[in-house]
Parts: C-alpha cells; structure tokens; sequence
C-alpha cells in the first residue's frame, strides 16, 4: 500500500485534508545574513503560506555557516520545532530554503505525521491552485514533477521495510519505485512535446503581428502589474493582494494618442524561484523575451526593492534577455509620500539606488490613486513612437514629434 509518496496524490491540488491550518516557519541564518534580512524573506513566505490558507503560528531561526546535511536544522534544533509544533498544534513546518531529497526524508522521518514543505513546495502549490489555461496547466504540472523526481525514493517511506527475496535484485516497494519513475520520465516528455507545440502556435501568433510595437510587463511578483496592465487597455483582469494571482501572458492592443501597440502582463517573479519552475514557464516568458520594450515594474515602497529588481534582472537574463529597451515603473508611491510634488524626488532616490544611467528612463506613479499616469503614458508613447520609426516607418508614416517638458525632464533622471 502506497503512503504518502503516492505520485498521483502529490500532483493532486493542494488540501488541508483536515489537518490544522496552523504553520511554522524554519530558516537557517547564515553568517554573512543579518537578521532583517532573514526576517523579510520570512515575512514573504509567511505571504506566500497565506495564499495557501496556512497560518503562520511560529518562526524558527538558527544560525548557521550552512544547512545541516541531513535535517537542515540542527539535530536538537530539530526537536525543539516538533515540541513547538505540538504545542500549537501546528499540521505544517515549511523551510526557508529547498530541501534535498535526503533531507526531506530525513526530517519527515524524525517529525512523523507532520506535513513538511520547502519554499519550492508552497510556490509549486500556488502555480497550481492559480492555473487556469492548458498551457499555465502544463507548465505547472512539468514543473512539479521535474521537482518531484528526484524526492521519489525519500517519499517511499516504507521501502526500508521491503527486501527482496531470495535471487531477487529488487523488493516490491523498489519495482514500484522504478515503475513510478518510468511514469514522470514519460510523463515530463510529452508535457514538453506539447509545450514546444504551444510555444511554436505562439510564435506564428507573433510573427502575423510583426509590424506593431510590442510592450511587456516584468516584475516581481504583487508589484501592481496588473492593475496597470487594466488602466492601459480599459480590462478588467483579477488583480488581488496575493502573490502569482496572474500566470498566463495576457496581451492587448493599446491605443494612446492614436498610436496603438501590443501590452503583454507576464507572471510575477521572486526569490529563491525553483529553476525547474523558470524552465518550465519559458513558453509564457516568450513574449518578454521578444518585447520591443519592457516595463519593469517595481514596488517602490517595499524595503527590499533593490533585492527585487535584481531578482527580476537575473531571471530575465536567465532567459536570454540581455540589454533591454526598459522603463522603471516604480508603483505604490503613495505609500511613501502624501503629495504627489514629491514624486522627482523620489525618483532620484530610486534611480540613485538602483545606479541607472541618465539615458534610462524611470517614473514613480500610484496606479491605485492615479498619480503621475498621464507622466507615465507620455514616456512609454515617446519610446513607442521612437520604435516606430526606427523600425517600422513605413508603417505610421507620420508620427507626433515629442518635446521634452519639464515634468518629463524630472522623469528621465540624469
């Protein structure tokens, strides 16, 4: 009888199945770590357990020069958290970090009867619970079984008790291994198969599109996308305050001044993103990677708005996109100020910060409140109108010269 290493139970959506909401956190804090810093990344988690309906009831935090081998925590530290977890009659201990195979049996097999997860684990989870086309499916189920492969014999708990007999070079537990093992390797073919399929009706989608300028959208993830994705094309897309609400690339054409061009929304990025994960979703990046522009939205009010604008700029690269024509939208600036006159000012600070040249340009706006849109939609147009004509002038032959006025001086910071 299978345990709880059923493949097919593994690919089912995720549950409670009765067990209590109730969740603890565990993170390894290395030496070149500070404190916030481990902190803030717990602080995303515990988001990302809210998405799932789990409730964070306690953080665990050890300091270590690196995970330990076998439980990832500490041995005693180990005990400590299943003492904790009964205590608050927790059901689940997620890790800040990815766990080995090893690991994962190991920890599994001190705890018992308690569920254990890593980081990949709970965002695998939320693709999962927030795919709704075929391809966001596919993808999702490509990426879950390319991260469960290699946890098949750890999730065999009880292969130590199966021992094959006499002659034999296998017990039943091993062939039921093996045979699980033939069904994800067959499996992960022919997902990719019809990905490569999506992938090629994409690109003949995009060829027939070739003579308009095309936009798209990248960030982390719950930066505001979204919303501003329905502010330029007039949607209504589902835009909530929860992390990968949006992973299908939804694209619309745009008009502004007269001028049109394509928008594409792409899935939010983070860190610590499984690569198997950035792998499978490459199709639905297609659009990014082929964009003649992108929008690089950024949450200015968040505290690790460097570390999230370097996570997106290595996964674009990640993906081949090397030096972008981009635009920093930097949203939800009124979280920072209460008058939208000190929005240049924010935007020095920001591109000091992130250490951009005079030539990229960046722009703070609210796209909740409306501040500094009709700034936003005069540079994104200027770049559009500048693509145009180097690329496409027989196409609008007579295009709207832009003059600099002063509040897009302001935007262009030099």
């Amino acid at each position: 009888m299978r345990e709880r290493g059923s493949v097919h139970q593994f690919l089912e959506p995720f549950s409670l199945d009765g067990k209590s909401p109730g969740t603890v956190l565990a993170a390894v804090r290395f030496l070149h770590q500070s404190s916030e810093e481990v902190e803030r990344s717990l602080d995303e988690l515990e988001f990302l357990c809210a998405t799932l309906g789990l409730q964070v009831v306690a953080r665990v935090v050890q300091r270590r020069a690196r995970p330990h081998p076998r439980t990832f925590l500490g041995p005693g530290k180990l005990r400590e958290v299943a003492e904790l977890m009964r205590r608050h009659r927790a059901g689940f201990l997620v890790f800040d970090g990815e766990l080995t195979p090893a690991q994962l049996f190991h920890i599994e097999k001190e705890l018992g009867g308690f569920t254990v997860m890593d980081r990949a684990d709970v965002i695998l989870h939320i693709f999962s619970k927030h795919a709704r086309t075929a391809q966001a499916k596919l993808q999702v189920e490509l990426a879950r079984l390319q991260h469960l492969l290699p946890r098949l014999r750890g999730m065999w708990t009880h292969l130590e008790r199966q021992r094959g007999g006499i002659g034999l070079r296998a017990g039943a537990g091993e062939k039921e291994l093996e045979k699980d093992r033939r069904i994800i390797l067959r499996r992960i073919t022919h997902l990719r198969r019809k990905l490569e399929e999506i992938a090629r009706q994409g690109r003949v989608r995009r060829a027939r599109r070739q003579e308009m300028v095309r936009v798209a959208m990248v960030g982390y993830t719950n930066v505001g996308k979204t919303t501003l994705m329905n502010l330029l094309a007039r949607e209504t897309l589902r835009a909530e305050n929860q992390l990968f609400v949006t992973l299908d690339t939804t694209v619309r054409r745009v008009v502004l001044d007269g001028i049109p061009f394509l928008l594409s929304d792409t899935v939010g990025f983070i860190r610590k993103l499984p690569h198997h994960l950035v792998e499978s979703f490459k199709a639905t990046l297609e659009e990014a990677r082929e964009a003649d522009i992108l929008l690089h939205v950024v949450d200015v009010s968040h505290p690790d708005r460097k570390v999230q604008v370097q996570t997106v700029l290595r996964v674009l690269r990640e993906i081949g996109i090397q030096n972008p024509v981009m635009i920093y939208v930097c949203n939800k600036v009124d979280r920072l100020i209460d008058n939208p006159e000190h929005i240049p000012a924010i935007c020095q600070e920001v591109a000091s910060e992130l250490s951009l040249d005079g030539t990229t340009p960046i722009v703070c706006i609210s796209a909740t409140r409306g501040w500094n849109l009709e700034s936003f939609k005069r540079i994104l147009l200027r770049e559009v109108v500048r693509i145009y004509r180097e690329r496409y002038p027989h196409v609008v032959p007579r295009l709207p010269v832009f003059r600099s006025s002063r509040t897009d001086q302001d935007l262009r910071v030099s």
